[in-house]
């Protein structure tokens, strides 16, 4: 196995050039290839992503143009700047110059010019969505809030779906959130909500999902010992710049979560090239700055290298920009101020070579020239030589549809992503918690209404039963009044009765009279007396 990576030759006015050799041992220590549009960057790209195939390392290129596709097929000789090609390849001494292709596989997270890649909410974590979705503070606080909640209630967060449920779910109980983990406001919640569906409509929700992205898939080589090429389609994903850097930053993040600790093994386990790098740094929180910084340092020891890809030097950060071991600077253009200090900034981390004035001849190089400082065997920065750079044996050009699909039906991945899986999660689960809370909340009301309907029904019943009480007993006291009454013939007998008894009372009355009074001849005498004698017995007999 070759010790290192032929990126060009320096130096070519002394003594034959000096071979620039990018060392596979320090190869994981991450580098950057910088230059003004048009000055070559991504044909230097290129060559050395296909160097490290060849080598078996597995790489990962984000292909933001749509030209990097053509890595997986062969260079022709009827091809555009050929002879161009071949004469730098003679000029700098390659002398088994021949195009050869690498072995390809296209990922697209629309899943449009290849494989699906996919993750879930959960594994992205607050932090990066809240930068994905431009969140403050206090809206980051409670999406965590949200995150801590679903880990407690097994609620799994796989898709955009799941978080804007678990979402809801904390603005209907945002009083008992707040007890028990700190403020929850539905105007904060709204806020992220709105913020969600604009992820949504930029096609995040492509992104979320299963089945998620086995990090170890990019680590493939084939039958050949040549490590698989990762070409992710980013001509279209750069229209959402935040979720074209998140979504990066995640992938850097699942490595240095996923992959051992291997120290500096004999060669990289991945090489991982980031174009339009400065989309990373845009607006970013301190805290995830922090944690790029921490990544981009501790990655390292997992074997992996990260090579930023960018315009402009000064747009990587200095803490990031440190770790840079390995450079490659195309030419920069001087037109603002701007542009001189990123010159003089350039200029000032390489290592000096007291025979090139590094500011001058950035601003003179040719396309397909760069200034290269690599890191040496004992992990010390190489002395910069301006650097003609190899060509590349792939196809410098995109792949036509008919092309990619050939590639893409012999894929090692074919058919493991290609199909979304919409397994049971938060949304399901609360989902069905609230419609068994309502089914419980209408049993409740229908009992209710149930046990009113009864006691109003029992009340109409009391009364009835009162009133037919009340008509029973006035009923029977008629009866029994009527029950006490003389019929007919005893009326009759008791009319006839009294009728004899008031006549025999008379003539006994009469009778008494005249015995007591004598006869009719003292009648007149004697009348009071006698009405009152017979007044007493005609009384006597009724």
């Amino acid at each position: 196995m070759s010790d290192g990576i032929f990126i060009g030759l320096g130096a070519p006015e002394k003594d034959g050039g000096i071979p620039q050799n990018l060392n596979l041992r320090r190869a994981n220590r991450h580098g950057l290839i910088a230059g003004a549009t048009g000055t070559g960057k991504t044909v230097t790209l290129q060559g050395v992503a296909e160097s490290f195939s060849a080598l078996g390392v597995p790489v990962f290129v984000a292909d933001v143009k749509g030209d990097l596709s053509g890595i997986s097929m062969a260079g022709s000789p009827t091809a555009k700047n050929a002879d161009k090609l071949v004469e730098r390849a003679r000029e700098i001494g390659i002398e088994n110059y021949s195009y050869a292709d690498n072995p390809a596989i296209f990922w697209d997270l629309y899943g449009e010019q290849g494989h699906p890649i996919r993750t879930t909410v959960s594994e992205m974590g607050p932090l990066l969505l809240a930068r994905l979705m431009g969140l403050n503070e206090t809206q980051e606080g409670v999406l965590s809030i949200a995150f801590k909640y679903a880990d407690e209630e097994g609620l799994l967060l796989l898709d955009l779906a799941d978080l804007q449920s678990m979402l809801a779910y904390c603005a209907d109980n945002a009083d008992s959130l707040s007890s028990r983990y700190g403020n929850v406001t539905k105007a904060s919640v709204g806020a992220i909500q709105r913020q969600l569906l604009q992820l949504e409509s930029q096609g995040g929700a492509h992104f979320f999902g299963e089945p998620a992205l086995d990090i170890h898939d990019f680590l493939k080589v084939d039958d050949k010992g040549r490590g698989y090429v990762n070409i992710l389609a980013a001509d279209k994903l750069m229209q959402s710049p935040k979720l074209y850097a998140t979504f990066l930053l995640w992938l850097l993040s699942e490595l240095f979560e996923t992959l051992p600790e291997v120290g500096d093994p004999d060669k990289p386990v991945l090489v991982f090239f980031f174009d339009e790098a400065h989309l990373l740094f845009d607006d970013v929180p301190p805290a995830l700055e922090d944690k790029i910084e921490q990544v981009v340092r501790l990655i390292r020891s997992k074997g992996v290298g990260v090579y930023f890809v960018t315009q402009n030097p000064i747009d990587i950060p200095e803490a990031v920009a440190g770790q840079l071991g390995n450079r490659v600077q195309h030419a920069l253009r001087a037109f603002t101020p701007r542009d001189q200090r990123a010159i003089k900034a350039a200029a000032e981390t390489f290592r000096i070579n007291p025979d090139l004035n590094v500011e001058t001849a950035i601003t003179e190089l040719k396309v397909g020239e760069a200034l290269v400082s690599l890191l040496q065997e004992d992990g010390s920065p190489g002395i910069v030589q301006r650097t003609l750079i190899a060509p590349p044996r792939s196809r410098l050009g995109p792949v036509d549809a008919k092309e990619r699909a050939i590639i893409q039906s012999i894929s090692p991945c074919t058919g493991k992503y290609d199909t979304a899986v919409n397994r049971e999660s938060a949304q399901e689960i609360l989902a069905a918690r609230g419609q068994a809370a309502a089914a419980a909340a209408e049993a409740a009301k229908a009992k209710e209404e149930a046990d009113k309907a009864a006691a109003a029904q029992a009340k109409v019943e009391a009364k009835q039963r009162e009133q037919e009480l009340k008509e029973q007993a006035r009923r029977e006291a008629a009866a029994a009044r009527e029950a006490a009454k003389p019929g007919a013939f005893d009326k009759a007998v008791q009319s006839a009765t009294r009728s004899a008894a008031s006549s025999v009372g008379r003539q006994v009355a009469n009778e008494l009279g005249r015995a007591v009074f004598g006869g009719s001849s003292r009648r007149s005498s004697s009348g009071i007396a006698g009405r009152l004698v017979r007044g007493i017995l005609g009384g006597l007999f009724k």
